[in-house]
């Protein structure tokens, strides 16, 4: 696949989500790509069960939305969402159609957002890294992996997405 660009607040387009969590998650994701000194065009390497490039768009980090961020462990967690969602509507088509409930062992559910029934959704499960290198990338893969177990009563696959943003890289495995 060719570089594409992705417009990190183009979030609110693709999902069911309401606009301000969007735009909450599309934030959150420029602060962490600007805090490890990317800026607007870095490429994201897709890697995994899938394996692509996005060029990255965003609107400048202002102070404000610094000032807004001082806790990187939510503000990665928030921006991993967001591109998450994102390549992996991209890739699949599915959107985020709503957040799953605590203790499901995944985060969000994925779905056509004009089905109705539950034929063609999925289970999102991300994780966020500020800085780090491979073995942690796939250790917190394995981790995330077995979390999903807990909902394979569901009989729906699963997309575990780890983001990582100082190379930036994105690992997904796809669980069926």
């Amino acid at each position: 696949m060719e570089v594409e660009l992705l417009d990190i607040y183009s979030l609110e387009k693709s999902s069911l989500l309401s606009a301000i969590k969007c735009a909450d998650f599309s934030e959150a994701a420029a602060v962490c790509l600007e805090a490890n000194d990317h800026f607007k065009g870095v490429t994201m390497k897709v890697e995994g069960d899938f394996s692509c490039q996005f060029k990255l768009k965003w609107k400048a980090v202002s102070p404000r939305m610094k000032n807004s961020r001082e806790d990187m462990a939510y503000t990665v967690e928030s921006g991993a969402y967001c591109l998450a969602m994102l390549v992996v509507e991209k890739l699949t088509g599915l959107k985020v159609t709503r957040q799953s409930q605590k203790r499901t062992g995944f985060d969000y559910w994925l779905g056509d957002v004009g089905d109705l029934g539950m034929q063609n959704c999925a289970r999102l499960e991300v994780s966020g890294i500020l800085k780090g290198n491979l073995a942690r990338i796939n250790s917190r893969l394995k981790e995330k992996i077995k979390q999903t177990k807990k909902s394979d009563t569901l009989d729906l696959p699963a997309y575990v997405v780890i983001v990582e943003f100082s190379q930036p890289l994105i690992k997904i495995k796809k669980r069926c």
